[in-house]
């Protein structure tokens, strides 16, 4: 029995042969409203609520950009889709249900956590101070590294067996 030896001529080298790269399935989640792009290099991204229940909510606003927070122009982002405002003072801004994107300096943002965590300090000490003045009674025994609560709940006292 004789091997037929031809050789396709229709058929393309192993090597010329492509295949397209299938990216792996991603599975399914729940779509997310709050998709925002990614902050140029230096600063981060946050959602400012504008508006609650219809009402605006310029408090909050103003108070934000008085912070350092600046609107996200969807113009910026042109092969980023996503929802705009589209009239008042935020038109052209990305937003969606009362919130719209900002962004501020990364080192803003340090400055900020800085302040905070120093008044938080500074508070803490006043407590501690105020807790260990002269004159607090020995039997109300306050010591400062224990600053932890529980909470136990079905605890047994004095269970009675018949």
């Amino acid at each position: 029995m004789a091997k037929n030896n031809k050789v396709d001529a229709s058929r393309e080298p192993r090597e010329a042969q492509t295949r397209e790269k299938q990216e792996a399935r991603k599975p399914w989640a729940p779509p997310s409203a709050l998709d925002a792009p990614n902050p140029p290099e230096g600063y981060v991204h946050r959602w400012i609520r504008m508006e609650v229940r219809g009402y605006d909510d310029r408090k909050n606003v103003m108070a934000r950009l008085r912070e350092g927070w600046e609107p996200v122009r969807a113009d910026e982002y042109p092969d980023f889709d996503a929802p705009i405002v589209d009239e008042g003072k935020f038109q052209g801004v990305i937003g969606v249900g009362g919130l719209i994107l900002c962004r501020i300096p990364i080192e803003t943002v340090q400055e900020r956590t800085a302040y905070f965590t120093a008044k938080a300090e500074g508070q803490m000490d006043a407590v501690d101070n105020d807790l260990m003045k002269d004159g607090t009674h020995p039997s109300m025994s306050i010591s400062k590294p224990n600053r932890q609560s529980r909470v136990t709940i079905g605890g047994t006292q004095g269970s009675s067996q018949n």
